[in-house]
């Protein structure tokens, strides 16, 4: 029987949920203050955190929604959502296993849908955006987060190989036209783009997704070798920590 991506993508991360949920790069970051204040602005009944990961966006959206709905394919990591949301006293938030093309919710369900760093691993980046307009209700805002290609194919390269390398689950980082077109197609009309440049420590990088060692060593080789014009991009230091480029998106039904 064929596996599918998001199958595999739930298989990968199971004994790796514990790792996003305590992970500072995750639960921390300015989108997650601009999360917080769309929120805050919005005083909504219903937010879903599509692909919810370690449930950092849930966790910032339940003092000021009514209900949080944390989804994601890997039912282990929606097992330690729901944990720790108990153990912060965050009783609204409630979790469903879901992949975005394929979301069990009624049309116009939710006030908020957010989705943070998780796109990149969907079997398909257009029907989950599709869903994701689909339960939101009129007059309802989105966020979509998520690490960026550049345009120049050098870099995106670049970008790619190492990203597999490092993690089998990846499908691909989005540049910002691929984004912005995308979300035109699904329904969405964009209202904000902030990008941003995130630094990754290599050791914790690599440690979040167990990246086997032959591996670390294949992106540490191509880092080494890499151009001129690579190295400066993503700032590549001498332990292979480097910066990567990041964008929120705000938009709601065009």
């Amino acid at each position: 029987m064929t596996t599918s991506q998001n199958d595999f993508t739930a298989r990968h991360y199971a004994p790796r949920a514990e790792d996003y949920v305590t992970s500072q790069v995750h639960a921390a970051g300015e989108d997650l203050d601009q999360v917080e204040a769309m929120l805050r602005a919005a005083a909504a009944t219903r937010v879903l955190d599509l692909g919810c990961g370690g449930g950092h966006v849930s966790y910032r959206a339940a003092p000021y929604a009514g209900e949080v709905i944390a989804a994601d394919v890997t039912s282990q990591m929606l097992e330690m959502v729901a944990k720790t949301a108990s153990e912060r006293g965050l009783h609204n938030i409630k979790t469903r296993q879901a992949a975005a093309e394929n979301l069990p919710f009624d049309d116009a369900s939710f006030d908020v849908v957010i989705c943070r760093f998780s796109a990149h691993h969907w079997q398909a980046m257009g029907a989950g955006l599709r869903q994701a307009k689909r339960v939101l209700a009129a007059g309802g805002s989105a966020m979509f987060i998520d690490t960026v290609a550049p345009a120049n194919p050098v870099l995106d390269t670049h970008l790619q190989a190492v990203e597999l390398l490092r993690d089998a689950s990846h499908v691909r980082n989005y540049d910002l036209a691929e984004w912005t077109a995308a979300l035109g197609r699904a329904g969405f009309r964009i209202t904000g783009v902030t990008p941003r440049r995130l630094r990754m420590e290599f050791s914790t990088w690599i440690a979040r997704t167990r990246t086997p060692p032959h591996h670390a060593e294949a992106i540490r080789s191509l880092q080494k070798m890499a151009s001129e014009t690579v190295q400066n991009h993503f700032a590549i230091e001498p332990d292979g920590s480097f910066t990567i480029d990041t964008v929120a998106i705000t938009a709601n039904a065009a």
